[in-house]
């Protein structure tokens, strides 16, 4: 499986329509949520026949951040590379905003809108007022859409975002640093934050504590409902806890001499909560491990530190992650569209009832049903099906399947022929171990 060579729009297709206005865009979120909004707003740019202006990226959420588009991404390669698509530039002109008899107008559309409300709804005030902002612009337009529509997705997703040089040059030694230690390392992606935790409404076994904290922070989303711990537990709600990724991957067949990489934000709990998978795999390093001095100018910057992770968690042999958030999916969709790698995703309804039984069954029983739990979770190519779910997470308008036996090695520096190469290193028997035979309870 690989990515398709995908067409672009011809440039004189491009260049020869009229635009129709300027289009505004304030993304949402963190990193990846913001990144996915930012594809589809390339997307909706062509469907409006509009000019995009440079995405401006959110300030004021949970991770406070003040870095700009420019800041993360290339933003002359991303301007560039869709040259044939959209028109993109850094700002409204001058002379387009002094002749505007009114501001900017602004509007939030609904969420996953069809490509014909866009027409029906936003087209017309934008040919009326010539700029338009659409505001908190995430998952804004539909998952399922026009064939070539979903390719240039693809193209701003996968080709046209790419980090800026600081964020790359950092990201690629610390891959360089995972492989100096071990030829294969596993990513795990931790989404174990406070605000994340009480937005879940989940409880995690740290007493009368925890509620109370978990509790204060939940307050600030007024419209949350009243949830129960257990029934959000047994519905699989519940991110797993890095001591429960931990026992899941001894189940599985990983040995504690496996080198792990962990991507995660401010952990609730700090060390203590992370030391049981310390425990169960030694070699566990993090970007602050691994890059002490070197992340210093990047430490007050939130999503600049999950930029370097996203790059870490890419190139690993095995992505894992402890829920389905923003980064899990992203980078799912990722995998698979660049020849595809492995992309461990938890089955937690199920997970969750053996994690509560864990105690009244032997290693060897347990270590049986977590890998019968997590049948079509474990990154095969193969597991979802085209238009289930969402589409960053399984791009299958963009992905090609070849069989192993036409795969053709080539040093030509074709995308295509390196993207099919690259599916060779996984074949649905390769076991999932990375290290030696472990036979050890990780009880």
């Amino acid at each position: 499986m690989a990515n398709c060579l995908v067409l672009r729009f011809s440039k004189d297709a491009v260049r020869g329509r009229s635009s129709n206005g300027y289009l505004l865009i304030a993304a949402s979120g963190g990193l990846n949520q913001q990144r996915t909004g930012i594809s589809d707003a390339v997307v909706v740019a062509r469907i409006l026949n509009a000019t995009l202006v440079v995405p401006e990226l959110d300030h004021n959420s949970y991770w406070k951040d003040d870095s700009d588009f420019i800041n993360i991404f290339d933003v002359n390669w991303f301007i560039s590379y869709l040259a044939k698509d959209v028109t993109i530039v850094k700002r409204v002109p001058d002379k387009v905003m002094r002749s505007m008899e009114k501001p900017p107008y602004t509007m939030r559309v609904p969420r996953k809108s069809p490509p014909e409300y866009y027409i029906d709804q936003v087209l017309p005030i934008l040919s009326r007022r010539r700029v338009l902002q659409l505001t908190k612009f995430d998952y804004r337009l539909a998952s399922n859409i026009d064939e070539e529509l979903q390719k240039l997705r693809c193209r701003a997703n996968f080709h046209a975002l790419r980090f800026t040089k600081p964020i790359q040059e950092l990201g690629q030694k610390l891959v360089m640093r995972m492989r100096d230690m071990a030829k294969r390392f596993i990513a795990v992606h931790l989404r174990f934050e406070p605000d994340m935790l009480a937005f879940s409404g989940c409880y995690y076994g740290g007493g009368d504590k925890e509620r109370y904290e978990l509790g204060e922070i939940r307050k600030r989303w007024a419209t949350l409902p009243d949830l129960s711990a257990d029934g959000e537990r047994r519905r699989g709600k519940c991110p797993l806890t890095p001591h429960e990724v931990g026992l899941m991957l001894r189940a599985l067949g990983f040995s504690n001499d496996t080198h792990l990489y962990v991507a995660s934000g401010e952990i609730y709990g700090g060390e203590e909560t992370l030391r049981p998978l310390r425990e169960l795999f030694p070699n566990f390093y993090t970007k602050e491990m691994l890059a002490n001095e070197e992340l210093k100018p990047f430490l007050p910057f939130s999503s600049r530190l999950a930029a370097i992770d996203f790059i870490v968690s890419d190139e690993s042999d095995v992505f894992v992650t402890n829920n389905n958030g923003n980064m899990a999916k992203i980078l799912a969709g990722r995998r698979r569209y660049m020849g595809h790698k492995r992309t461990i995703r938890p089955n937690a309804k199920r997970l969750s009832a053996l994690f509560m039984e864990r105690d009244q069954m032997d290693w060897d029983t347990f270590a049986r049903k977590v890998k019968a739990a997590q049948r079509g979770f474990m990154g095969e190519p193969d597991e979802m099906r085209p238009g289930r779910g969402e589409f960053h997470e399984y791009p299958y308008s963009c992905i090609c399947e070849k069989p192993l036996n036409d795969v053709v090695d080539s040093k030509s520096g074709d995308p295509q022929s390196e993207q099919v190469r690259g599916y060779q290193g996984l074949r649905k028997e390769e076991p999932v171990s990375l290290g030696d035979k472990d036979e050890d309870a990780a009880g």
